[in-house]
């Protein structure tokens, strides 16, 4: 069993929700799934809400309410004071291995990848020991460039052929640690 690191503050809507169908499909493959963020997720509450009550309804005619309750969904939400890097800070304490973690924060994927975890961006990229050092380094010369206005921030934005790469590239991850770690 493996477990899945999220830093929803950074993970769009459509990504989550691939996330967490595939989370409810295959979920004997997982210890844990958490998601921290600075506010309440609606879809991620709603999953967590969904496989409790799919978790319970068969033993509802054997178990007593007191141990009907004991049992609850491996999907964590943690909501964090708002603040820098707050959430980033209770997913690294939370990390452990086997285990991957989704994030666009490139300095928090560096934390998580120091801790042994594989780390898949918004876009379908995997970030590894091999590469994080340059795109840390990337990130923080662009980050320089803006600071001192002479660049604007331009982010590409989200179209399905982007949608579809992550998708792709989490179903391909999820897969390999499935084999890996089960």
């Amino acid at each position: 069993m493996f477990s899945i690191f999220i830093d929803s503050d950074s993970l769009p809507k459509p990504h989550r929700a691939m996330v967490i169908r595939r989370i409810l499909k295959d979920n004997q493959y997982i210890k844990a799934c958490h998601f921290a963020s600075d506010r309440v997720l609606p879809d991620v509450r709603d999953a967590i809400e969904h496989h409790t009550a799919s978790l319970r309804a068969p033993l509802r005619d054997t178990l007593d309410k007191e141990e009907l309750r004991k049992i609850r969904s491996n999907i964590y939400m943690y909501i964090v004071e708002t603040g820098m890097n707050s959430a980033d800070d209770k997913l690294v304490e939370l990390s452990e291995t086997p285990g991957f973690a989704i994030t666009h924060d490139i300095p928090l994927a560096s934390r998580l990848i120091e801790k042994g975890l594989v780390v898949l961006d918004d876009r379908g990229h995997e970030l590894t020991t091999e590469n994080i050092r340059a795109r840390l380094s990337e990130r923080n010369f662009m980050e320089s460039l803006r600071q001192n206005g002479f660049v604007s921030e331009k982010t590409k934005s989200f179209d399905q052929r982007t949608i579809n790469e992550f998708a792709s590239a989490f179903d391909s991850l999820f897969n390999r640690f499935v084999k890996e770690f089960c």
